[in-house]
């Protein structure tokens, strides 16, 4: 499936532009493979963050240090990823 690590690696591009744009989310790490590393600004809480992502089956790895990481793989549909979109420009 090395043909379709260009689409994961667009939709992890997707996902950080996005997170770049909300105010819970103090600073998003370049993208440059398929993994999204970000941290929550100081005044938001993780565990709401996460919990509401959760509540929309949204699952997110605490990496520890305040930071958080997002994959997108082969099983990571378009749909999904729309989906997730809709989801974290609402959060």
């Amino acid at each position: 499936h090395f043909d379709r690590l260009k689409e994961d690696h667009q939709k992890a591009k997707d996902i950080q532009e996005t997170l770049q744009q909300l105010e819970a989310v103090s600073v998003v790490e370049p993208v440059e493979t398929n993994i999204v590393i970000f941290k929550l600004s100081s005044n938001s809480s993780q565990d709401s963050f996460l919990n509401n992502l959760k509540s929309h089956n949204v699952l997110v790895s605490d990496m520890g240090g305040g930071k958080l990481r997002m994959v997108t793989h082969l099983d990571y549909t378009d749909a999904m990823h729309t989906n997730l979109l809709e989801i974290l420009s609402k959060a």
